[in-house]
Order: structure tokens, then sequence, then C-alpha cells
């Protein structure tokens, strides 16, 4: 049992006025020369990025670093979750020039490691998978001293769809959980618990030896025991790597947040993680999956070797990598 206190009683309807942040959820205005050649770079690009399209808080920390994370496939998404501050609408079709201007980016910034999401592309026959492979093996091509690490939607689990991302050969899938079991139809009404499991058991199936990392928010309204759930339920599929960070409510349209977690209690799961046997967890209120994510790639891959349990193998785990789930 972690133990966490409560530090704020819980919210849940969203009539309710915006919560303040605490002290430790202040960040400092964007500034410097940096940050504005990153801003004018990814400008020039064409290409969107999760720091804007979601709002990230990071966004004047990571651009000042001269870093960003990519979102292919344009800026309107096919689902309506219920925390991510990027547009449901229909989307545009997919820019055939798109991977040579992400590599460009990729390039002018001299990235060491690139983060690529997207927005869902539910409304594609491959879900915007060959395109995603496209992207990679463009930035491969122009810079091939950088490390990819891609964040896809779940691709309703197909594993012909997760097969044609694997195969473009980037260095970590990441694949995000985002909540414990009982808020994901809440909070993510067209994704499903399980099926995100599955993409990341998948992936260890087609490519036993590629890194695979995952993250959620807290401050849903999750229990400690849930959040233990979670990082087991994530280590039963191999999955290697973890993030985790506070949950912000990014509208007053979105869920809100039922409460704040202090860093120490951060620090608490990251033990708890590690005890679990991740190769690497990285546990903080800014915390977000692409946050410092060289840093986090890095130390994982530095890790070596690393060693999956037995009950989670995918020797073990009964599903054919060949077959929707």
């Amino acid at each position: 049992m972690l133990n966490l206190p409560i530090l704020s009683p819980p919210e849940t309807s969203r009539a309710q006025t915006r919560r303040r942040l605490p002290p430790w959820l202040k960040r400092p205005l964007p500034a410097g020369r940096t940050f504005a050649l990153t801003k004018r770079t990814v400008a020039d690009s064409g290409v969107a990025t999760v720091c804007q399209e979601a709002r990230c808080p990071n966004l004047s920390e990571c651009w000042s670093a001269k870093t960003a994370t990519f979102m292919i496939l344009g800026d309107r998404c096919t689902r309506r979750c219920q925390y991510c501050a990027v547009s449901t609408a229909r989307p545009d079709p997919p820019a055939e020039d798109e991977p040579q201007r992400l590599a460009q980016a990729v390039a002018r910034l001299g990235l060491r490691h690139v983060v690529i999401t997207a927005v869902a592309r539910d409304d594609l026959p491959d879900e915007g998978a060959g395109h995603f492979a496209a992207c990679v093996r463009r930035i491969g091509q122009t810079r091939p001293q950088a490390t990819v690490e891609v964040l896809p939607a779940d691709f309703h689990a197909r594993p012909d769809c997760i097969a044609a991302v694997c195969d473009a050969a980037p260095d970590i899938y990441n694949h995000n959980i985002e909540t414990v079991e009982r808020l994901t139809p809440i909070v993510r009404p067209q994704a499903r618990y399980r099926r995100s499991l599955d993409v990341l058991r998948i992936v260890k199936l087609l490519s036993p030896d590629m890194l695979t990392k995952s993250g959620l928010m807290i401050g849903l309204g999750e229990t400690e025991d849930e959040i233990t759930r979670t990082f087991e339920d994530l280590r039963q599929v191999d999955c290697d790597v973890l993030t985790v960070g506070q949950y912000l409510q990014p509208t007053p349209g979105h869920t809100p947040v039922a409460r704040f977690y202090h860093p120490r209690e951060f620090d608490r799961l990251a033990r708890v993680a590690d005890d679990l046997g991740f190769v690497s967890a990285a546990c903080g209120p800014f915390v977000r999956s692409s946050y410092n994510a060289a840093e986090v790639f890095a130390r994982s891959r530095a890790a070596g070797n690393h060693t999956t349990p037995t009950s989670g193998s995918p020797e073990r785990s009964g599903l054919d990598p060949r077959e929707p789930s």
C-alpha cells in the first residue's frame, strides 16, 4: 500500500470552478532566443506539435531546450477524450510531404531523440500506420544519428498496423494506458484499457527486443490500489518504461482535477515502479510521455539486458500477434 495522503478533496462536477494550481505546479513564461528558434522551426515545418495542441505545461522548458514533440497526421482527432485539448473534427487527408518536412525540422533542430505522436485516425484504412512508418524511415535517412520514439494511438490493437510501425524500426514504441481501468470509459470513451495493454503485448510479440513504454495521468479520482494495479498490468505485458504525471484540466469543459499529488508522492510511486521491475520510471508532477524523453530513453537503454516477468512473457500470453483482439 502506498498510503498516499489526500491533499485536497475530490471534485467531480464540471460546473465547479477550476482549481488553483499548488506552488509546485507553476511554470515560467516562455522566453529567449532558443525558444524563438524552436517556435520558428516548428512553424516553418507546418507539422503540428502536441506541445501546442495539447497545451502542454512543459512547452516553455522544452522549446527553450530546442526540442519538441511532433504530432503528425494533422491536428484534428477522430476521438473525443475527456482529458485532451486536441480538437475533435473531420481530419484532412494525410499530407504526402509531411515525412520530408518533419525530417527537415528534426535536422534543423539537431535533435538526438525524436518523439512522434499523432491524432487518432480511425477514418483511414490503416489508421495512419503507414504514414507513421514513412516518417520514421525518412528521419532515419535524414538524421541517422537520432533515435526515434513513436507514440501512436491504439490502432484498435490491429497487428497489421502495429507491425507496419515496428517494421520501420523505431527505437522505442510508446503507447499510453492514460488512466486506471475503472476511469477509462469516462475519460477515454472510444478507447479500451485492455486494448491498450494488448497493443504493448503485440509489440513485444512482433519485436521482442524493442523497448516499450507507457504512461498514465493521476489526479482523475483513482485510488492507490488502482494505480498499483495499473503498474502491475503494464508489467504483465512486459512494458519496460513507465511515465506518471499530474493530470491538469486543459479547459473548463474537460474532466476536472480530483486532486493534486505532492512531488513526494510521485517519488514513492517511482519506488513502487522500480520494485515491480520497470527498466526505467519517470514519475513527477510535470512528467509527460515525451517530457525529457531523450534522458528517459538513455537511462532505459543503459540498463541493458532488461528482463521481464515470466508471468507476462509473450510465449505465455496466449495472444496471436497476427489476429486482432
